[in-house]
């Protein structure tokens, strides 16, 4: 199955949208944790073994992975998650963007060195960045469109001139590319942050049925009900709804995979509360 088919497929068996955020940070481990060997992996399995029946998708973010040397444990996670929960997809959270011959290698490293089911994408350098790894039929491609952080107004709501004269916001105009000129292996999904429902609506109204992940729940502080209410598509569902430290943080104690567990029943009940 293709990337969008394996996320339905786990929507509905797990009866959730969510996505739970894998960004470790070894600061916050319990001290038990920070003794292992593999500290990163250690506390990302119990992660996914107290939600893998919670969840839609998981989504390693590659920084934190990156930053501390720790490449070989995030390959452990994925493989770890592909061999004992097969059905749940791995989206690899490093928002690539390059020159086509650049981004063909970045597309390898998502896709071949760490198996990852889908990859984020930066489109600020045009189809050049993103066609190399859509062209991956199989695999998801999400693209930024209209993110969750405080600064990304700046950018993507500037208003710009469009062919026809009429003039939209940057992040329509990203959207209606997506959807209009993009999107021929039907693979390409967008990343909306929950932190501006409006914009949310907007992007549903310009692109129909595709899929978002959503990232600005949790600590971020999205709201959940307008979040699901602009957000679902017109099978109720499109939505990724991801929380990475709200989570995995629910506490800093021995009992941190119980808590991200209860954690994420808790977001996940609310978000089907409003579908």
């Amino acid at each position: 199955m293709g990337f969008l088919d394996r996320v339905q497929a786990a929507m509905e068996k797990n009866n959730s949208l969510l996505c739970v955020g894998l960004d470790p940070s070894p600061e916050r481990f319990p001290a038990s944790i920070q003794a292992m060997e593999k500290p990163i992996f250690e506390f990302n399995k119990a992660i996914i073994d107290a939600t893998a029946d919670l969840v839609c998708s998981y989504k390693p973010q590659a920084a934190y992975y990156h930053a501390c040397g720790a490449e070989d444990q995030l390959a452990m996670t994925i493989d770890y998650i592909r061999t004992q929960y097969p059905d749940i997809p791995v989206i690899l959270d490093s928002k690539r963007g390059d020159i086509g011959s650049t981004a063909s290698q970045y597309a390898i490293e998502a896709f071949e060195r760490y198996q990852a089911d889908a990859v984020t994408v930066n489109p600020y350098m045009g189809i050049d960045t993103i066609e190399p790894f859509s062209s991956y039929a199989d695999k998801g491609t999400v693209v930024l469109c209209r993110t969750s952080n405080p600064g990304a107004a700046a950018i993507q709501n500037l208003s710009v001139q469009q062919d026809s004269g009429e003039p939209a916001m940057l992040y329509e105009v990203i959207a209606r590319m997506c959807q209009e000129q993009w999107n021929q292996n039907n693979n390409i999904l967008l990343v909306v942050g929950a932190t501006n429902p409006t914009e949310l609506k907007r992007i549903r109204e310009i692109t129909g049925d595709m899929t978002f992940l959503v990232p600005g729940l949790g600590a971020q502080g999205g709201d959940v009900e307008a979040t699901v209410k602009n957000g679902l598509n017109s099978e109720g569902k499109g939505i990724i709804v991801n929380s990475s430290r709200g989570i995995i943080y629910a506490s800093d104690d021995d009992d941190f995979a119980k808590a991200a567990r209860n954690a994420a029943i808790e977001l996940r009940d609310q978000v089907n509360l409003y579908r």
